[in-house]
């Protein structure tokens, strides 16, 4: 039986076990609890599954994602994530006035709702209305959490390596999900 030495402490031991660290292409399940500066919970994962994801294919914030490469499945800590690595600074030139009549076969537009915009060459933009005057309505295109620092606490439940699929599609395959 092999034996395994932890340098740190310089003890070997056969009960020492190898794990795979965080890295591009891993399999990631995470659970999480995000805050804002004022403490109040914003998401967690408590009570429900734990966040899945492919690690290095763009599927969480930047900042998120770098403090979790090299991590190991039963790793908790705390990351604080500026708002440049995470939803991006606010834009005020994201917040426009628009007539309601842009708004197609809706009857009642109210601040609160979300809708998509599509811009010129298709390009799309998730838009929520933040105010309406008469006919006027005043839509804000940037992420609800963009201009915030994000504190997480994390547990990182397991890790694997990706399948030949999941990193060719960027995307974590799961309960059998193939396409």
């Amino acid at each position: 039986r092999d034996r395994f030495c932890d340098w740190s402490s310089d003890v070997c031991s056969s009960d020492l076990f190898m794990t795979l660290m965080i890295g591009k292409n891993n399999v990631v399940s995470i659970h999480y609890t995000l805050k804002d500066d004022a403490g109040e919970v914003l998401d967690t994962s408590d009570g429900k599954e734990p966040l899945t994801y492919l690690h290095g294919a763009n599927n969480l914030i930047p900042g998120l994602e770098n403090e979790l490469q090299g991590k190991t499945s039963g790793a908790k800590f705390d990351a604080t994530i500026p708002p440049t690595e995470a939803y991006g600074e606010r834009n005020d030139d994201f917040v426009q006035t628009i007539s309601k009549e842009m708004f197609q076969g809706v009857e009642s537009v109210e601040p609160g709702m979300t809708f998509v915009a599509q811009g010129e060459g298709g390009a799309q933009r998730q838009v929520r209305v933040t105010d309406v005057e008469g006919d006027d309505v005043t839509i804000d295109a940037n992420h609800p959490m963009a201009g915030m620092t994000l504190h997480f606490e994390v547990e990182v439940v397991e890790v694997r390596e990706g399948t030949e699929q999941e990193i060719e599609h960027g995307h974590v395959h799961q309960d059998g999900h193939d396409h």
